[in-house]
């Protein structure tokens, strides 16, 4: 079964009264990984990334009745959890700045604390020097680098020009090499 196709029938399972718990927890078992790990890597904290899946699936859960199918579903999905971690990541920028607190030195030195990191000395300077990008650029960047998606792909899910993406990656590739050559962790 193609992946349309799949998508049209978990739509049809979620509309379905009688066949909604059913559909809602194969959207939940199909999307949940691609969901956490989108997540995780915008964070980097499991703690926060689990947070934010439970609440992306709520946001889904709430308006999957207004999704009109001019998109895939997957791609639909993507866009609210881009759009909820972004939300999330300035909230809690502009909360630690009153206090000041630098969100990136406390995501990066949660993350060096983090038990269930098991990236080596390489990735964990790669993180830092991608916690060093603003929100979005960071976004475009592990949504082309990590996923491995399109710029076509990525432009439906943030609504931006595919233009604007590329330049945005090819910044953000450059301000990474810099750093990452700079830096001594």
């Amino acid at each position: 079964m193609d992946i349309n196709k799949t998508e049209t029938h978990l739509l049809k399972m979620i509309k379905n009264p009688s066949t909604r718990e059913k559909g809602y927890s194969l959207l939940i078992s199909k999307y949940s990984e691609m969901v956490y790990w989108q997540v995780r890597r915008m964070v980097l904290s499991h703690e926060d990334a689990d947070d934010l899946v439970q609440e992306i699936f709520i946001k889904i859960f709430e308006n999957i009745e207004s999704f009109n199918q001019e998109s895939k579903l997957s791609t639909w999905i993507y866009r609210i959890t881009y759009n909820h971690t972004i939300n999330h990541i300035k909230s809690k920028t502009n909360r630690q700045l009153k206090n000041n607190i630098a969100f990136e030195q406390e995501v990066f030195e949660n993350l060096k604390a983090d038990t269930l990191f098991d990236g080596d000395k390489v990735e964990l300077k790669l993180q830092k020097a991608m916690l060093e990008l603003p929100a979005k650029q960071r976004a475009v960047f592990q949504m082309r680098y990590y996923d491995d998606l399109s710029f076509s792909q990525i432009s439906a899910i943030t609504k931006t020009s595919e233009g604007a993406l590329k330049a945005s990656y090819h910044i953000a590739t450059k301000k990474i090499e810099e750093i990452m050559l700079e830096e001594n962790i």
